[in-house]
C-alpha cells in the first residue's frame, strides 16, 4: 500500500467509486420523483408521503422482494445491463399486482466485488425507466462493494416494492368456483426464471448464434420481463377478475395453484396458445421432458387470470392479446395440462 492509498481501498473497497456511482444515477432516480417524495437519494432512508391513503376506506400495503437470478450472468457476458433494471421492477410490480395492488415506491440493491460506476448507472437507468412506466417512485437503494463475497465479474441485483390496495379489492376473491375460465397473457420470453438451466443447456452455444424463428440467442434471452400492470388494469375495467397468478419460478404448474382454494384445480389444454420457439429450442437441445419445462419456464404465459364463464367474451374483447386456456374444476388443488 502506498502512502496515498487508503487502507480500505487496499482491502478492495473504493469509496470514491461508490460516490461516483451515486452521482451518475442521481438524475435517473430523481426523474421518478413526485410531490410525495419527502426525502430520497442522499438520505439515510427514503420518506414517502402516505397522506393520500387516508382517502381510501381500508388501505392495505403489499410488499415484495425479488432478484433477477442468474440472468445477470448472461447480461454480464454481453456487457448489457439496462434491461435488467426493467426485469427487476416489472417482476416486483407483477408480484404485487396478483393481490390487486398498485405500486407506490421501489428500492434497489446492487452488490459487486468492485463497483463499476458506468454499469451501476446503466442498471439504475433501466430501473428508473421501468418505475416511470409503472407510475412508481424509485425512493432509494443501496450499492455495496464486497470483495470476497462476490468474484470478479459477478454482481447481484435485488429489488423491493411497496404498493397499496383497498382491502375489499384484494385478490384472490373468495368467489373462485368450478366452471370459471382460465385466461392467459403472453410472456416476452423466459422473463427472470430458468436461467441456470438455460446456461447449462447452452453452455457450448455462443450467444451470437442466430436460430431460425428466434434470432440471435443473446438478444432473445435478454428481452426484459414484461409488466402486466396496464393490461390487468384494462381487463379489470371490463370484467371481475377473481384471481391472478404471476408465472415465475415453478412455472404454470406451481404458481397457479397458489391462488386456488382447497377443493379446486385447473385443467389446461396445451394447444390453446403458441409456445414460443425459444422454449422448444431449449427443450430439444437439453432433452428436457415436457413436465419439467412447464415447472421451470413460463412457456409463453406470463400472467394468468380467472374470470366467470359469463364474462369471457367481455374479457377477450379488449385490445390486448389474451388466450382462453382452461377452466377451474373440482378436485385436488393442482394444474393438469392436457395434450
Amino acid at each position: 500500500m502506498t502512502q496515498n492509498e487508503s487502507a480500505y481501498a487496499a482491502a478492495g473497497v473504493n469509496i470514491d467509486a461508490g460516490n461516483e456511482a451515486v452521482a451518475r444515477m442521481s438524475a435517473a432516480v430523481r426523474s421518478t420523483y413526485t410531490q410525495r417524495v419527502l426525502a430520497g437519494i442522499g438520505s439515510f432512508g427514503g420518506v414517502y408521503d402516505a397522506s393520500d391513503l387516508a382517502a381510501m376506506d381500508a388501505p392495505a400495503l403489499v410488499a415484495s422482494t425479488d432478484g433477477v437470478g442468474t440472468k445477470l450472468m448472461l447480461a454480464a457476458a454481453w456487457g448489457r445491463y439496462e434491461s435488467l433494471g426493467h426485469d427487476i421492477v416489472n417482476h416486483c410490480v407483477n408480484d404485487i399486482l396478483v393481490q390487486g395492488a398498485e405500486p407506490l415506491f421501489f428500492l434497489d440493491y446492487i452488490a459487486a466485488p468492485k463497483l463499476d460506476p458506468a454499469m451501476v448507472a446503466s442498471l439504475v437507468d433501466g430501473i428508473a425507466a421501468a418505475c416511470r412506466q409503472a407510475g412508481c417512485v424509485l425512493l432509494g437503494g443501496e450499492t455495496a462493494e464486497m470483495p470476497g463475497v462476490y468474484q470478479a465479474g459477478e454482481f447481484d441485483l435485488v429489488g423491493t416494492i411497496v404498493g397499496v390496495v383497498e382491502r375489499r379489492y384484494m385478490l384472490p376473491l373468495a368467489t373462485v368456483a368450478e366452471g370459471d375460465v382460465v385466461l392467459a397473457l403472453p410472456s416476452s420470453g423466459p422473463h427472470t426464471n430458468g436461467y441456470s438451466l438455460i446456461r447449462r443447456v447452452l453452455a457450448d452455444t455462443p450467444l451470437e448464434t442466430s436460430v431460425a424463428g428466434i434470432g440471435m440467442l443473446g438478444e432473445a434471452l435478454l428481452v426484459p420481463h414484461r409488466s402486466y400492470l396496464d393490461e390487468v388494469r384494462r381487463l379489470r375495467q371490463r370484467v371481475t377478475v377473481k384471481a391472478l397468478a404471476h408465472v415465475t419460478g415453478g412455472g404454470i404448474l406451481e404458481n397457479l395453484p397458489r391462488v386456488l382454494p382447497d377443493g379446486l384445480g385447473v385443467r389446461i389444454a396445451s394447444g390453446c396458445w403458441p409456445v414460443p420457439p425459444l422454449f422448444r429450442f431449449i427443450q430439444e437441445k437439453g432433452d428436457i421432458a415436457d413436465r419439467e419445462m412447464y415447472r421451470v419456464f413460463n412457456m409463453g404465459i406470463g400472467m394468468i387470470a380467472i374470470v366467470a364463464a359469463r364474462e369471457v367474451d367481455a374479457a377477450l374483447a379488449g385490445p390486448d392479446l389474451i388466450w382462453r386456456i382452461g377452466e377451474v374444476v373440482a378436485g385436488p388443488r393442482e394444474v393438469v395440462i392436457e395434450p
